[in-house]
């Protein structure tokens, strides 16, 4: 049964609550689409633009922030700029709230500018929520753990690092949680939004969970989608306690959308939200697919890559011995990703490097990033598993003999899964 939102006048509190709500949810959400909704790049693109020379502004002359504040694209969402922004939304909109509320005299609901609100809120959850889901499907966001992570010591890892190892590790778990969140499709659709907003809810208080209690920088966004999941709720509150808490029957309330007369602006509707809905789905499948072809567990591995753990180490014809207090010697080389080598000596300093490496000639460079380091070696296979460096650095020669370790020879990559365990095995 579909029942319109309650026609009755609202009181005064409830529709300045709703002044403030509509114009913080509908900046938060232009200004962080997030990809959402993939048109408002090109009306947006002015005002964020605007909005960056801003932002340092308020910093520096109104919030007295003493660093410099601007806005560059690290993969954090809670940079000091974009908590600015979110106090920038938080002030705009009680300006708003207060001038709306002098103007506005006659209006005794907002009922539909309530519903375009749900709409907007509904497709910006949804949309995003599904392209999270998409690259969680396909095991892009968690990549498996990778020799950098494996060789770490366990205590070394950041919070983050710690996560993103204990989600990685797992392709069923990614799995599960990317079709929880491309359930999110429920959203669009306002008879089954109590439904999917349900499932929502559940999936982004797990995800803000996660990004509190592991410092994860996506803090802002996940709890900005917790709070409009919950808003979406709002409506059908007493209901959901009566439907979960009592042994009485409810009818859960739907939107209902304004009317409209002109029978070409109703098909114009039904075909716009198909072709959003469409080419969010498709590009966004096509997207990830890509993507997986160039990050993930299915990206190309670079030429020599994996773990050479050093078992011998001659520096000028003089074998150094392995003591744990030596910064110099190497412990272990890392080749994991193109064009870049990580070693790490005896006491764990990592340094990185950047490599050239000519698979014919069967040379190998690695050039300090942050010095004048410089190694230049050739090197050979000597089966079953030694790997062996042979050049100099500086006025140095070296000779470095490793052995490959394969990921199979971790136990966390070859424990696998038991339906059966007598005692658990927890090492």
């Amino acid at each position: 049964m579909e029942n319109s939102i309650n026609p009755n006048p609202w009181t005064t509190p409830q529709k300045i609550a709703f002044r403030y709500i509509f114009i913080f949810l509908f900046l938060f959400i232009v200004i962080n689409n997030n990809g959402a909704f993939p048109f408002l790049y090109f009306i947006t693109e002015y005002p964020i633009t605007l909005l960056d020379k801003l932002i340092p502004w308020i910093g520096k002359h109104i919030l007295l922030v003493p660093n410099e504040v601007s806005f560059n694209i690290t993969g954090s969402g809670d940079t000091t700029y974009d908590y600015i922004v979110v106090f920038t939304i938080m002030i705009t909109a009680l300006m708003g709230t207060i001038i709306w509320t002098v103007l506005d005299k006659k209006s005794t609901h907002y009922t539909k500018l309530y519903y375009w609100l749900t709409v907007a809120i509904r497709y910006y959850i949804g949309l995003m929520l599904i392209n999270y889901g998409l690259i969680k499907i396909i095991k892009l966001q968690f990549p498996s753990p990778n020799f950098h992570r494996l060789s770490q010591n366990y205590g070394d890892s950041s919070p983050m690092g710690l996560a993103w190892t204990f989600l990685g590790y797992s392709k069923g778990y990614n799995l599960m949680m990317g079709i929880i969140e491309v359930s999110s499709v429920f959203l669009l659709f306002r008879r089954t939004m109590t439904f999917g907003a349900i499932i929502t809810l559940m999936s982004t208080a797990n995800v803000m969970a996660v990004n509190y209690f592991y410092d994860v920088p996506v803090k802002i966004t996940s709890t900005a989608l917790f709070i409009m999941t919950l808003f979406l709720l709002l409506q059908n509150c007493k209901q959901l306690f009566t439907f979960f808490f009592t042994n009485e029957s409810v009818s859960l309330s739907i939107i209902k959308a304004p009317e409209i007369k002109k029978k070409w602006l109703r098909i114009t509707k039904i075909i716009g939200k198909l072709l959003l809905i469409g080419y969010v789905l498709i590009y966004g499948f096509v997207e990830t697919l890509q993507s997986s072809k160039e990050y993930g567990d299915n990206a190309p591995k670079p030429k020599l890559h994996g773990l050479y753990i050093v078992d011998m180490y001659k520096l000028n014809n003089d074998t150094i011995p392995a003591l744990i207090t030596d910064s110099i010697r190497w412990h272990q080389l890392e080749i994991i990703w193109e064009g870049y080598a990580t070693v790490r000596s005896m006491t764990n300093k990592q340094t990185r490097y950047t490599t050239k490496i000519d698979t014919i000639a069967r040379k190998i460079e690695l050039i300090a990033r942050d010095s004048t380091i410089k190694y230049s070696f050739t090197y050979a296979y000597q089966l079953p598993d030694k790997f062996i460096l042979k050049g100099t650095t500086q006025k140095d020669s070296l000779s470095i003999t490793m052995k490959n370790k394969k990921i199979e020879e971790f136990l966390l990559m070859n424990r696998g899964f038991h339906w059966i365990n007598e005692n658990p095995f927890n090492k």
